[in-house]
């Protein structure tokens, strides 16, 4: 199996909406997201699999060091052998895959956060930066399209966070801000214990509305000019909020079940939206 076949691999057995993205895109450009998707996938894997939170500092450590290889040596993960020639293709900043290896490792030091502000910088982290990486990749000839990115990456996140309340609440973690859970009077053990009442729903119902908005933002920030490259994101957009839609219909019972879309439905989604731009 060489490199690319790897992670085009790791990318298809994670079971990630995004592979449904990737589907149109030229085989260099495909390679390459795949490559991206990958490394965040191998990292994030480190954070969720790792009992030790040591071992897990050691690992994303080594991580790290592989990172460094991409500009000065050569890295030995086939994920990294596959990102440094999409790196040096793509012109694509190393320290953006640093702090993807920042926003990982902030799981091990938070299982709360206090309020949006610090949440924000957790999503810039493992989705923003990630939005910023393939946007590059996927073609950008507008700078403006960068902010569109960053605000479609955090959407992105805050569509997972709601999906993954009860999973989350299973490994220990609540992402939803310490502040919002007082102001909208869930106790944390609420989340813990899986109790959905009207208060949590409507909590849930203000982090929908609030990931809307960052969609909204996104789509209108991204120039015309960049439209058309940029339909790989536009398909996770859609794919994304399409989800979050069933998910408010189904008020938002996400503590004991997490929602999904049938891959034919995401498939047609990502046909209509490419066929669209």
């Amino acid at each position: 199996m060489n490199v690319h076949d790897y992670c085009q691999q790791k990318v298809a057995e994670s079971g990630t909406s995004f592979y449904y993205a990737f589907l149109f895109l030229p085989t260099e450009k495909r390679q390459a997201i795949h490559a991206l998707y990958a490394f965040c996938r191998e990292v994030d894997d480190v954070v969720d699999e790792c009992e030790d939170p040591a071992v897990a500092v050691a690992k994303l450590s080594w991580w790290r060091q592989e990172v460094a290889m991409l500009e000065s040596g050569q890295p030995t993960h086939p994920v990294m052998i596959a990102l440094k020639a999409v790196r040096d293709r793509f012109s694509l900043p190393l320290e953006y895959f640093n702090e993807i290896i920042d926003g990982m490792a902030m799981d091990l030091e938070h299982s709360r956060y206090p309020d949006f502000k610090s949440l924000s910088l957790y999503c810039y982290r493992v989705a923003g930066v990630v939005g910023l990486l393939s946007a590059e990749i996927f073609g950008v000839s507008d700078r403006k399209t960068l902010r569109y990115a960053t605000e479609l990456g955090t959407a992105l996140q805050l569509t997972n966070i709601i999906r993954d309340v009860g999973e989350d609440a299973r490994r220990g973690r609540i992402y939803i801000p310490v502040d919002e859970l007082q102001q909208f009077n869930v106790p944390a053990s609420d989340i813990m214990n899986a109790r959905e009442t009207p208060e949590f729903q409507a909590l849930m119902a203000f982090q929908a509305e609030r990931a809307q908005g960052y969609y909204t933002s996104a789509l209108n920030t991204l120039p015309a000019a960049d439209r058309s490259a940029q339909r790989p994101g536009l398909i996770m957009a859609a794919v994304y909020r399409t989800l979050l839609d069933e998910i408010t219909k189904d008020g938002f019972q996400v503590l004991k079940q997490k929602t999904a879309l049938p891959p034919l439905r995401k498939l047609w989604i990502a046909l209509k939206t490419w066929f669209k731009y």
